[in-house]
């Protein structure tokens, strides 16, 4: 009898075969289970400023793609500097007259649209808080961008042993993880998260492909000692992106965009990403970076080195973007460079503080002419500060 009954069951066994899990968190149905602690995220730098047409291909620019493209190519973490500027909190790169992407709560109200439309995702938010904004500051533009719904809280005020899971966290709706650096803790705000209380990072200013390190930079209290801050719980974020040397003597760094094919790269060249994510591994012991920083992460990609740290092999979902995308380049970029450049001279003539990394920077690229407009920028630099400084020209 029971020998019929299993006969009777088996065209309905054979048409429902066991299923391996489909649902994608994070791009893929392996990150499910896993804790937001235990994976490795990719980072954006500077994640709004792009170097673009639409900025004049600014050498200010961390990016070829904006912050939507970024999320939907497999970023999961995008960070930006807060400045305030006539009474606003905005996204500025070291200063809103250098290149200014707009208001913060504009930004976070794209995210948040992002966000609704993928309902499987984590994502995080790093804001380097440079003009001081209290926690009701910002609490005021995520308010205005109806975001604070999918922001996570985590329970006490110290970094915890574990995190949930990804799956948890989209269960419970709770998908938007938000640092600050830095902030004062408010209880008003717990989403809030200040930096240094959950996040280590080994130092970011580094010019030259063999300098990269994974010791501790910050925070001071864990310098040079990767262990103490593991062993207090402290995510490890790895920055890896370097600062052209090119105006070195005059004490002014912008995105390296030329090396950074090596710089992202899983393998090959001195500095290359997936080498020194390696590296660091096996000197944190076994523990792979939470967060992973890079400039024009399609470069690369830098994604490789992310899926290998996951050991995800079966990504899905993710939108298609270039490998070798540059700055565009031709006379619609130069108009927009030299349009740049008749707004900060007038800025000048206005009275505005400008430095001379402003008219380094917003000259943007002009390929073969790059030494022949650094001459000139200098030039105009030194002769518009003569004349408003009451000196004569040479």
């Amino acid at each position: 009898m029971r020998v019929f009954t299993f006969l009777a069951l088996l065209p309905v066994i054979l048409a429902n075969p066991l299923q391996t899990r489909t649902t994608a968190c994070n791009n893929s149905p392996d990150l499910c289970s896993k804790s937001y602690g235990e994976i490795t995220h990719l980072g954006a730098h500077d994640s709004p400023f792009v170097r673009d047409e639409t900025t004049g291909n600014s050498l200010a620019g961390d990016q070829y793609y904006d912050t939507l493209t970024q999320l939907s190519a497999g970023v999961r973490l995008v960070t930006a500097q807060v400045h305030k500027d006539n009474s606003q909190w905005r996204l500025c790169h070291s200063t809103c007259s250098l290149l200014d992407a707009g208001r913060l709560r504009d930004w976070l109200k794209d995210i948040k649209g992002w966000l609704d439309d993928n309902p499987n995702e984590v994502v995080t938010i790093l804001l380097v808080n440079s003009d001081n904004a209290s926690a009701s500051d910002l609490n005021t533009e995520f308010t205005s961008a109806n975001i604070t719904d999918y922001a996570y809280e985590p329970e006490g005020n110290t970094a915890p042993k574990t995190w949930p899971t990804l799956q948890t966290m989209i269960d419970t709706g709770k998908r938007l993880v938000v640092f600050v650096a830095p902030i004062d803790t408010d209880s008003a705000h717990p989403y809030l998260l200040n930096e240094w209380t959950y996040i280590w990072e080994n130092p970011y200013d580094v010019s030259f492909p063999s300098n990269f390190t994974c010791e501790v930079d910050r925070p001071s209290e864990y310098q040079g000692n990767s262990g103490a801050a593991l062993s207090a719980n402290l995510l490890p974020l790895m920055n890896h992106f370097l600062y052209s040397s090119d105006f070195a003597m005059l004490d002014i760094e912008y995105p390296n965009a030329s090396y950074v094919a090596t710089t992202n790269a899983a393998s090959g060249g001195v500095g290359n990403l997936g080498s020194t994510a390696s590296a660091c591994k096996k000197a944190w012991g076994g523990r792979q970076p939470t967060f992973i920083m890079v400039d024009f992460f399609n470069r690369g990609p830098a994604i490789e080195t992310v899926d290998n740290l996951n050991n995800v092999s079966n990504a899905v979902g993710r939108k298609s973007v270039s490998k070798s995308e540059e700055p565009t380049s031709g006379a619609a970029a130069n108009e927009n460079v030299f349009k740049a450049l008749v707004e900060l001279a007038a800025s000048a003539r206005a009275g505005a503080d400008v430095s001379m990394g402003n008219w380094i920077w917003t000259g943007g690229e002009l390929g073969e002419f790059a030494w022949w407009r650094s001459f000139f920028l200098m030039f105009l630099y030194i002769l518009v500060e003569r004349l408003y400084s009451g000196s004569t020209c040479p």
